[in-house]
């Protein structure tokens, strides 16, 4: 439609301006009353998106943020932290670089060098200064792949000079940069093995028919014949003047092609005559929709409506291409969404660069199904194996990232894990601690199961000793409590009261026994009774001390004449001494399990590679409340049968109360120090031996010399000897 037909109302539009490579592209923003809609085959701009700015702006091709995510999957998939950048000092250069650096610092990639190249850079008085400190950076970096950024200028140029660095470089050359005609002109040796982001290859309808006449213009002679006589039989000739030169210029321009590519189809597969052909096909179909739907001429009059239709119009068109269903050309910013293709530069026989397609990248797929590569397809320059582009070499499972050394967040230092935490993958940032029922192995690579560890009746030796002395000295105590039984008759067991003395035995039997529950695995039922049993029985055991040593002191005061303590005499005194003693402590055991019980807890944090099984005592409280009571009873009897030590009688059992509760007394208090300052089964181990060596200390200072007594100086067991005692 002809502009003049439009209102001349001036709109603002944007014109572009394209170099030969299609890739720099100047934009500048004028007055112009007939252009209204702008459909790009080569602007690559990321700021077209901006649908402000530039509403009518449509492309057939993907902005710059497209192709250089590719390349950032690439880096990311191939392991490439460390890169270098040829840039063009250009528009085009400065942007990609930039979006390129961003994307590459949100994914941890360093850029380990960047060398600018452009017109200014061949006129420069200092160039031969400029490519030696290139080249002496290119030289001593450690990066092996480099990103190409720009515009396809001057580039044959610069990969001559800086071919004797470059030789071991694998490249990544961006969309702008791959075709047939710039890669022959390229040092072949230099960029053998490169990969390239390259616009997928679209199909182009009916061209094989495109040039069918060209062949028939060109058989003839003389070439304006030619040209006239082609316009002839395809019918092209108009009366219109204007037409006639536009026409024999197309033909002119047609033969041009034909010579310069022998293989038309070739050069029409290249990335960039599809999108020039669709969009060229999706204008002139967005025109023909909007004039079947015209009711009448008013229309014409709005232009703004009209550009408006057209622009709704174009947005709405479809392709089916071979890649997938109809899909909608243009995405909200204007541009034609289409997967990329990437290629492997392969140095063939005769010097002849070949590629062959190794991946596909998909913009719209999931960010873990955008890239796909076939590896086993992709031949890398002098070696089969992947090319290794790192500031620092991958730290090894078993070690971490250490950072600080280097300004390059790629550059760091490999240490090895801290005690408690492993790392199972190769380059960790960070360690992970294992959990608390497992520790790491030698290589600190592993998570292993620690051992369990608790006084063990299969694995411990010291249980069999344990286990063997205390039924020994229960068994002894059994014996001793017989032997009073069978001489319950005589004076040296009737005196301080047989009945206490029975008790007495009794109880150091039980306390013996009770080293068992401090045996073995424990439980919560026996760690509730591991303490509150001793407990109870040494409370018993030291109450009767307490009641036997009371007794002694009430006997010596009542002889005396007229003495009121002779109605303290009997067994009822001494029976509701040990009773009440007794009780306290039971009670105190009861609030101790009704409030914060003892349970089965597991150390996890005391040894490496250890897990204690041990006892919590719930309440710390409770736990020192029962051994400072019974503490307070033994102190107490101690002080009482040390007073009553020299009272003459002709068998004093205060003395032997005295050293039993000295003994008592030493072992528990040289117990609390030790048991404090040890884990696991030997702090049991502690506790066993102060009770079996209390209630050993107990037995042996009491019974030992009444046993002597009965069974070896009979003559002294009788009323006579007593008395005969008494009376020396």
């Amino acid at each position: 439609m002809s502009s003049r037909r439009l209102s001349r109302k001036y709109l603002v539009s944007v014109d572009l301006r394209y170099d030969e490579n299609y890739g720099n592209i100047q934009m500048k923003t004028r007055l112009d009353p007939g252009i209204y809609w702008t459909i790009s085959y080569g602007a690559t701009d990321s700021s077209l998106m901006d649908r402000q700015l530039y509403p009518h702006v449509l492309r057939t091709v993907q902005n710059d943020h497209a192709h250089c995510l590719a390349i950032i999957k690439l880096l990311k998939h191939f392991g490439w932290t460390w890169v270098g950048i040829f840039r063009t000092k250009d528009d085009a250069g400065e942007k990609e670089t930039e979006i390129l650096t961003n994307y590459m610092n949100s994914e941890g990639i360093c850029v380990a060098f960047t060398v600018s190249f452009g017109l200014d850079l061949f006129n420069d008085d200092g160039l031969g200064r400029h490519i030696e400190a290139n080249t002496l950076i290119i030289k001593k970096s450690t990066a092996k792949v480099i990103v190409v950024c720009g515009s396809y200028v001057y580039i044959n140029l610069v990969f001559c000079i800086y071919k004797d660095v470059v030789y071991d470089k694998t490249f990544i050359f961006p969309p702008v940069w791959v075709s047939s005609s710039s890669v022959n002109i390229l040092p072949m040796v230099g960029i053998n093995g490169s990969l390239a982001v390259e616009l997928y290859p679209l199909t182009l309808p009916d061209k094989e028919n495109l040039f069918d006449g060209i062949d028939k213009m060109n058989s003839t002679s003389n070439s304006s014949s030619g040209s006239r006589y082609f316009l002839t039989i395809a019918k092209c000739l108009s009366a219109n003047r204007e037409k006639k030169k536009i026409f024999c210029k197309m033909i002119k321009i047609g033969s041009q092609i034909s010579e310069t590519f022998p293989n038309i189809n070739s050069f029409l597969n290249q990335g960039v005559s599809p999108r020039i052909y669709y969009a060229v096909e999706a204008l002139a179909k967005a025109l023909h929709n909007r004039h079947l739907f015209l009711k009448d001429n008013s229309d014409y009059k709005n232009h703004h409506y009209y550009k408006h239709q057209i622009h709704y119009l174009l947005k709405k068109i479809k392709y089916s291409f071979d890649l997938k269903d109809p899909m909608q050309f243009f995405n909200e910013y204007g541009e034609f969404v289409y997967p990329y293709r990437i290629v492997n530069w392969i140095l063939g026989d005769g010097d002849i660069m070949n590629y062959n397609e190794v991946g596909k990248f998909t913009p719209w797929a999931s960010e873990d199904q955008q890239l796909h590569i076939h590896l086993k397809d992709i031949e890398w320059k002098f070696t089969k194996k992947v090319p290794v582009s790192r500031c620092s070499e991958p730290c090894a499972p078993g070690y971490r990232k250490m950072f600080g050394h280097s300004l390059y967040k790629c550059c760091y230092m490999c240490v090895k894990c801290p005690e408690g935490e492993i790392s199972n993958t190769s380059d960790s940032k960070n360690c992970v601690k294992c959990p608390d029922d497992e520790w790491p192995n030698e290589n600190t690579d592993q998570c292993i199961p620690k051992s369990v560890e608790f006084l063990s009746y299969t694995d411990d030796t010291i249980v069999a000793v344990f286990s063997s002395l205390s039924i020994l000295c229960c068994v002894l105590t059994g014996l001793i409590l017989g032997i009073f039984i069978y001489y319950q008759d005589t004076p040296i067991v009737k005196a301080n009261n047989r009945n206490l003395s029975y008790l007495l035995l009794v109880s150091i039997m039980l306390s013996f026994l009770c080293v068992f529950l401090f045996l073995g695995r424990p439980v919560d039922v026996t760690c509730m009774l591991r303490v509150t049993s001793f407990g109870v029985i040494f409370s018993v055991a030291v109450s009767s001390l307490l009641a036997k040593s009371i007794m002694v002191c009430i006997a010596f005061k009542s002889t005396k004449p007229g003495s009121p303590w002779k109605k303290w005499m009997g067994g009822a005194l001494p029976n509701s001494i040990m009773s009440t003693c007794s009780l306290v402590q039971v009670i105190i055991c009861i609030a101790w399990l009704s409030i914060s019980p003892p349970f089965q807890d597991r150390d996890t944090h005391s040894y490496e590679g250890k897990i204690i099984i041990q006892c919590n005592e719930g309440s710390v409280i409770g736990f020192y409340s029962v051994l400072g009571y019974m503490g307070l009873m033994a102190a107490v009897s101690f002080i009482i049968a040390f007073l009553a030590r020299t009272l003459p009688d002709s068998f004093n059992e205060a003395k032997y109360i005295t050293f039993s509760m000295l003994v008592f007394c030493s072992v528990w208090i040289a117990m609390i120090p030790a048991y404090l300052s040890t884990k696991g089964k030997y702090m049991v181990s502690v506790e066993i031996f102060a009770i079996m060596a209390s209630s050993a200390g107990l037995l042996g200072c009491i019974f030992f010399p009444k046993c002597y007594i009965i069974l070896f100086r009979p003559d002294l067991n009788t009323k006579v000897g007593l008395l005969g005692n008494r009376t020396k």
